[in-house]
């Protein structure tokens, strides 16, 4: 690159970029930016006079390297990345082309198990003491971390949820060492300030994604050996029983989603307080209908009312989430008026 243009910061460089891509493309990436990113970068465009082909192609050039890295990152981690660049660049400038990128970019600590089986990241670490497995779990996918945790022994289960649920900071030289274990050829660049990872939200986040066996079993142990922590993290669940916490509009609106023969199988094992609840939210003629379903069903399997009640929690936490109904949980910023 020309001293002119290795002697630009970042902020001129985006602006060139933008330049160069046209108005129509530089405004697609306005809608990805903060408004303060938008603010700098528009008077930084507004100040650049003119700009040298020259430029505009070293700029270019820049952008694609960058953009090669992180794909090489994404796909197979720092060193595949390194590998890559090195026979595409040379190894002085994938070098360069890296270390700018890790300055600025927080590479997430066992990034390349990410992409891999629950059941195969399983044979790695389920020998490991639960603190490691619980390390790791806090840096996974929670639907990853839920595959994991699930079939984990049940001892171990609620050895791991506690210690996610409670871990706060982790030394960078802790995860450093854990990872090379795991993958003794990743070349890890961590950011070295201390990490915030696990806590309450992230084994919720865990909890509300395991089989409802799984999070009973977890729960139960939990409320036995750390009562305060079990009761903390029930606040931010939500399980079946806590329908009882929605109000009359919420829980029509979540029965207009539920197959009656699913919620049939799930009240088979409710207890009375919830049954009455939603019978009382749906006409005379369907709770009758459901009531004589769930009489000529016979017994059923444990296993296939937990899994009906969880399919009508997962329409919960989804109504949720795009704000059609809103579940009260004991504090008094949900409270709508």
């Amino acid at each position: 690159m020309s001293s002119s243009t290795s002697e630009l910061d970042g902020v001129q460089k985006a602006a060139i970029l933008l330049i160069t891509l046209g108005p129509e493309k530089a405004a697609g990436i306005f809608k990805h930016l903060k408004e303060d990113e938008i603010e700098q970068l528009t008077l930084e465009i507004a100040n650049t006079r003119s700009v040298t082909p020259a430029e505009k192609e070293q700029v270019l050039n820049e952008f694609y390297e960058v953009c090669l890295a992180q794909q090489y990152i994404a796909e197979g981690g720092i060193g595949y990345a390194k590998d890559l660049l090195q026979k595409a660049l040379g190894e002085d400038r994938a070098k360069e082309v890296l270390g700018k990128l890790t300055a600025s970019l927080q590479v997430r600590p066992f990034e390349f198990i990410r992409k891999t089986e629950a059941s195969q990241i399983l044979n790695f670490i389920q020998d490991e003491h639960p603190q490691t497995i619980a390390l790791i779990l806090s840096y996974l996918s929670p639907a990853q971390a839920a595959g994991i945790i699930s079939t984990l022994t049940p001892d171990k289960q609620t050895d791991v949820a506690k210690r996610i649920a409670l871990m706060d900071r982790t030394s960078p030289d802790v995860i450093k060492e854990v990872e090379n274990i795991l993958e003794q050829k990743l070349a890890s660049l961590v950011n070295q300030d201390y990490t915030i990872v696990g806590g309450i939200d992230s084994i919720v986040e865990v909890l509300n994604t395991v089989d409802r066996g799984t999070e009973k079993h977890i729960m139960e142990n939990l409320e036995i050996e750390e009562p305060e922590l079990a009761d903390e993290i029930r606040k931010k669940m939500f399980v079946f029983e806590d329908i009882l916490m929605l109000d009359d509009r919420s829980i029509q609106r979540v029965l207009r989603e539920v197959e009656n023969s699913e919620l049939a199988v799930a009240l088979k094992g409710a207890n009375e307080e919830v049954q009455n609840v939603i019978f009382n939210n749906m006409s005379t003629r369907l709770s009758a209908m459901i009531k004589e379903d769930m009489e000529y069903m016979g017994p059923v399997r444990m296993k296939d009312v937990e899994e009906a009640q969880q399919k009508i929690v997962n329409i919960i936490r989804k109504l949720e989430d795009s704000a059609e109904i809103v579940i009260s949980r004991g504090g008094g910023d949900e409270i709508v008026v």
